[in-house]
Formats: structure tokens, C-alpha cells, sequence
């Protein structure tokens, strides 16, 4: 079958190779899909960087996204059956509840080999149908962005109607947010350095946009669309260069979800600004298959679709990594495999 695979992490865009690895079989309690299309996070950029905070396997097959139909089923499987549309999650061994200890040692595309691949093997507990009104590429974008934010807002959040939660620029976790919150009768505030993609979220139903070359004090703009008050809930992706400014937008006794870094490394936390704001901090590492269904019923329910900046084709992964790497797109950025 063909596959991508890297030889190792921070071996640079370049190093992506196109290869023959033998069609896999499914084993006990797995299931053999055939990929259709995959998407891009930004994790994935990381990893053939070698900035990514954990190590990948050598050759991986790359990318923890992706799509396709159930074509195979092992002995003990009850979950699925051939025919299912699916997605992989993202840990293949996190059904639900807190996580195991050994949970990264089950991340697709980088402990173990991802969905870059005509076909590939998943666990039973790790593959999730997805709503029945998404195309398989659609689906392919929702295990990482769509799961990591759910988390933040719901689990960690548990965010309700009425509440206000504010996004950091236009990838993927942030659209995927915003698209929720609008959903669910929540007002989102997000940030961009683009006049352009911070029009098109208003048209995705942002309540206020900041763009945050211009408005520099964006936390303080976040704080006066509230009247003072402060948001609910940051989605907080920017790390060392955003991490005080957070702070600065949240209310008292307010909450922060840590998910990415995309500003640089981690710099010493102050106490005391956990302290000012009573704050409620938690990293976030995308979700669990529980997660990942509940998600998907919020889905389903309010008709969402994923948007989806561009689709490139197999031979052209590269060029998909490339576009990436320039942060001109927004939303997801999708390989079509089949």
C-alpha cells in the first residue's frame, strides 16, 4: 500500500517520503480501515520540525487525522462494522474517563504510526463513526482540533448558554470553537492579526474580533466587550507571548485551557497571577473516545461543518505541509488519499 513516513522527528517538510509498506491486518478487538482523507494539525508541523514536546517513533507514518471505511474486522469487534465511516482518535487507548498512565504511548502519528496511509489498523475502542451528514473528508478534520477544544470548553470548562469564551487566531482549534460556541448560545471572542479571516469569523458567528496587531492590548478589548466583567473561558494557544495577556481577559475565578505553544517556548509562570484572578489553569491533550462521541452528537444535532481552508492531493503532502507552515490558511487543511 502506499504511505508517507518520516524517517525521524525534525528531519524538516523535505524528508516526507512517499513508500510501498505491506497492507496491515487487523488482530483481535481492531479494525482495518481504508483511509480516505486526512488533515493537518499543527502538531504534525512540529514533529518534522523537531519542536514538538514529544518524541516520535523513527519512519512514522505520519498525521493522527483521518477518515475512511471500516473494511475488516478482528476477532472481538463490537463497536464497529465493515461499511462504518470512521475516525481514528487520536489515543487509541483512551475509551473514557481520567486518562492511563501510558496514554501517550497510544497517539496516532507519533508514538505509533498515523493515518498518512492507504489503509490502516485502529483499536476498536480507538475508531468512532462519525455524523452520518459529514463527507469523509469532513470527518477527517475533527479528531485533534475538534476534540482538544470540546475538552477545554466542556469538560474542562463545562461552559454553558450565555457564557463568553475567547479564541486565539483561526486555526483549526479556534474554528472549531467558535462553531461550538454559536452553536450552543455562547459568545465567542476571537483574535487574528488578519482584518480578512476575522471577517470571516464573524460570518461563523463571532459575537467580537480583535485584531491584535492593531489592538495590541487585546486583553483589554476583551475585557470591555464584557463590560468589565472579563470572558469565562480562554482557549489559550499562544503560550509564553499570550499566556499573561489570558489573565489580563478572564474574570474573577474565570478559566484557562492550555493547549499550545504557537509563541514561542514556555517561560517561569507568576503565582500571583493565578492568585489576582482566581484562575482555573489545565493543560488539555486532545480527549477520549467518550469525548470524541459526545462531540460528535453536538455535531450532529446543530447539522456543523467543518470548514476546511484547502484540499490537497496525495502526491502533493508536501505542498499541504508548506501551507501550513505559511498560517495563511483558516480552518483545516485536508490530503485526499483515496
Amino acid at each position: 500500500m502506499r504511505a508517507y513516513q518520516l524517517p525521524k522527528g525534525g528531519a524538516g517538510i523535505e524528508a516526507l517520503a512517499k513508500v510501498e509498506r505491506p497492507k496491515p491486518s487487523p488482530g483481535h478487538r481492531q479494525v482495518l480501515v481504508k483511509v480516505a482523507a486526512c488533515s493537518l494539525n499543527y502538531r504534525d508541523l512540529g514533529i518534522v520540525r523537531g519542536t514538538y514536546r514529544m518524541p516520535s517513533k523513527e519512519n512514522v507514518i505520519p498525521l493522527s487525522d483521518g477518515a475512511g471505511e471500516v473494511v475488516e474486522t478482528g476477532s472481538g469487534v463490537t463497536r464497529v462494522k465493515v461499511g462504518d465511516k470512521v475516525c481514528g482518535n487520536f489515543f487509541q487507548r483512551w475509551p473514557g474517563g481520567e486518562p492511563p498512565p501510558d496514554v501517550q504511548s497510544t497517539a496516532l502519528g507519533g508514538a505509533i504510526d498515523g493515518m498518512l496511509a492507504e489503509f490502516v489498523v485502529l483499536e476498536e475502542e480507538g475508531a468512532v463513526k462519525i455524523p452520518a451528514h459529514l463527507s469523509l473528508e469532513e470527518g477527517a478534520t475533527l479528531p485533534c482540533a475538534g476534540v482538544t477544544v470540546w475538552h477545554a470548553m466542556m469538560e474542562h470548562g463545562r461552559m454553558i448558554a450565555g457564557q463568553t469564551v475567547l479564541l486565539q487566531g483561526t486555526g483549526g482549534v479556534s474554528i472549531f470553537g467558535l462553531q461550538f460556541a454559536h452553536a450552543m448560545g455562547m459568545q465567542a471572542v476571537i483574535t487574528s492579526s488578519s482584518d480578512d479571516k476575522l471577517a470571516k469569523a464573524k460570518k461563523l458567528g463571532a459575537s467580537h474580533t480583535i485584531n491584535y496587531k492593531t489592538t495590541p492590548d487585546w486583553e483589554k478589548a476583551a475585557l470591555e466587550f464584557t463590560g468589565g466583567r472579563g470572558v469565562d473561558h480562554v482557549v489559550e494557544v499562544g503560550g509564553a507571548g499570550t499566556f499573561t495577556k489570558s489573565f489580563g481577559a478572564i474574570r474573577l475565578g474565570g478559566k484557562i485551557s492550555m493547549i499550545g505553544n504557537l509563541s514561542g517556548p514556555a517561560t517561569e509562570l507568576n503565582p500571583g497571577l493565578i492568585m489576582g484572578r482566581r484562575a482555573n489553569i489545565q493543560g488539555i491533550s486532545v480527549g477520549s473516545t467518550q469525548m470524541f462521541e459526545a462531540m460528535n452528537r453536538m455535531i450532529a444535532a446543530n447539522a456543523i461543518k467543518p470548514v476546511i481552508d484547502k484540499v490537497f492531493g496525495f502526491d502533493e503532502v508536501q505542498a499541504a505541509y508548506q501551507h501550513m507552515a505559511s498560517g495563511a490558511h483558516f480552518g483545516k487543511i485536508v490530503i485526499r488519499v483515496a
